[in-house]
């Protein structure tokens, strides 16, 4: 990717060294992952012990206490190594870790953060239910208080890292009746009575990806397991919604990306009627549009990436972001498909898996539908 003026020396040496371990540790193995359905905790270990794991705890949580930029170049490294978009490194770094940095009591961040920079705790967060997707007031997922406990009834579905997690920040009702003002975020183990993992989802894309659902039947937390206060977590979801938007972003800018670099080398290497198919002027037209494109995406991208670092980024300035990389990460990735030809119809080629891995983009962390309903209310 070209040189960017919000990025110094030390993020690209940084980016150099995440490439170089996504090289070695996640593309050679992508295969037999997808086929497990899982990316294993061993390559969670691994990227821990390289620093790659929740940049931006600070040091005396036990993390590197980097900017939040380090995150974001981890994100869009994901997004550009092959079978990046099957690892759930980005719930654990740039949202759950975050929920607790922000809201967390000082003995909820000295227990999980430091165990989440190692890997030792894989963390989920749970908002999705089969009734409720983009919709979060419509969560049904109860906590109900008894003495210094809640009582946790429900099911979540669509779960990133469902397999792996350790522990899940669960979005729950505790105040019926009150809209927005009655959902609370609160921490639920994986090994509390009454939780139980459901099947490992398959999909079209990101097939490596734990993917699941989650059923909670009588679960009794502690009421300090409560993060923020009881009622704020609607108005937490809000606030943190557009890092998650920025993030998803930059995957998909980088997918994107990664697939036109694999696209211009493969259309200077295959001929067609005796001439390499770049020469041809549809091919350089094509070339061109998408070129053109991803550049507007990352000066776009930048400008948000920076405000995000500020925390002067709004909510509809992330919806415009993801809107605007994730749907031209779909024109991009289908005409670079469609240059690659019958091969690009082939699992073997990289590209196939950027076409089906890509599309989810535009549908979770909120669809490309809500983030345009996002924007209107701006003007």
């Amino acid at each position: 990717m070209q040189s960017r003026a919000i990025y110094s020396s030390e993020h690209e040496l940084f980016r150099e060294n995440v490439r170089r371990f996504f090289r070695t540790e996640l593309e050679p193995k992508i295969e037999q992952w997808e086929e497990e359905s899982v990316v294993p905790r061993s390559f969670w270990k691994k990227a821990a012990e390289n620093g790659f794991l929740c940049c931006g705890v600070p040091e005396e949580y036990g993390g590197p206490g980097a900017d939040f930029l380090y995150n974001m170049v981890l994100s869009e490294e994901t997004g550009y190594a092959i079978g990046g978009a099957s690892v759930g490194f980005s719930v654990q770094a740039d949202i759950v870790a975050y929920y607790l940095m922000n809201a967390g009591t000082e003995e909820q961040k000295q227990y999980w953060l430091p165990k989440m920079v190692t890997a030792e705790k894989i963390a989920a967060i749970g908002m999705t239910e089969p009734g409720a997707g983009s919709d979060l007031k419509a969560i049904r997922t109860s906590a109900v208080r008894d003495g210094d406990e809640y009582v946790i009834n429900g099911q979540k579905t669509y779960i990133t890292n469902g397999q792996n997690a350790d522990f899940v920040l669960l979005a729950c009702v505790t105040g019926p009746g009150k809209g927005a003002h009655g959902i609370s975020m609160i921490i639920v183990e994986a090994e509390r009575a009454g939780f139980e993992r459901g099947r490992n989802l398959a999909k079209i894309g990101q097939k490596a990806a734990d993917t699941s659902e989650m059923f909670f039947q009588d679960v009794r937390v502690p009421v300090t397991n409560l993060v923020g206060q009881e009622g704020e977590g609607f108005a937490m979801m809000m606030r943190e919604l557009p890092r998650e938007r920025i993030t998803i972003a930059c995957r998909a800018q980088a997918e994107a990306q990664r697939a036109f670099d694999l696209t211009v080398a493969y259309t200077k290497e295959r001929k067609a009627f005796g001439k390499a198919v770049a020469d041809f002027q549809n091919t350089q037209f094509a070339l061109a549009d998408m070129k053109t494109s991803l550049e507007v995406g990352w000066a776009y991208l930048d400008q948000c990436i920076k405000k995000c670092d500020a925390g002067t980024l709004t909510a509809e300035e992330g919806a415009m972001a993801k809107l605007w990389t994730t749907e031209n990460e779909g024109r991009v990735v289908d005409q670079c498909l469609q240059l690659f030809g019958g091969y690009g119809y082939m699992c073997e080629y990289p590209i196939s898996r950027i076409y089906v891995d890509a599309r989810v983009r535009r549908i979770y962390g909120g669809t490309s539908e809500i983030m345009k309903l996002v924007i209107s209310r701006s003007l």
